[in-house]
């Protein structure tokens, strides 16, 4: 066919994800070190034009909801040389301990709460 495996989307959903959670200064090694872990609850990808294999792609996240117990990130692919839109998508995680069990980072992890909306507010200004 020519294009990019649609499972790729997802690959590139995550690799954006944890380096947009990085920047925040959560990296997963240190939550999960610190026994708060982000399991996927849900996944949306809406494929509009394919990327061909060595097409260069840009992927656009942003944080859409995050109420100190899940949160929900949407993302944009185009190509980075044309602009093109490519697939638009999301995801929701929860938080939750090493047991599996909900937590509530505002009560459990205030600190990291206000971090992730301290970024969220700069993201959402720039």
């Amino acid at each position: 066919m020519g294009i990019v495996h649609h499972a790729n989307y997802l690959h590139w959903f995550e690799e954006a994800r944890t380096f947009a959670l990085a920047e925040m200064g959560l990296e997963y090694k240190s939550l999960e070190d610190m026994g708060i872990m982000m399991p996927v609850l849900a996944v949306d990808c809406k494929y509009k034009t394919g990327a061909k294999y060595g097409d260069r792609v840009l992927v656009d996240v942003n944080v859409e909801k995050f109420n100190g117990v899940k949160m929900k990130f949407s993302y944009k692919i185009t190509d980075s040389e044309t602009g093109i839109l490519r697939v638009t998508g999301s995801s929701e995680h929860c938080f939750v301990d090493n047991d599996f069990k909900p937590l509530s980072l505002k009560k459990s992890y205030p600190t990291i709460y206000d971090k992730v909306l301290e970024c969220i507010d700069i993201l959402a200004n720039n």
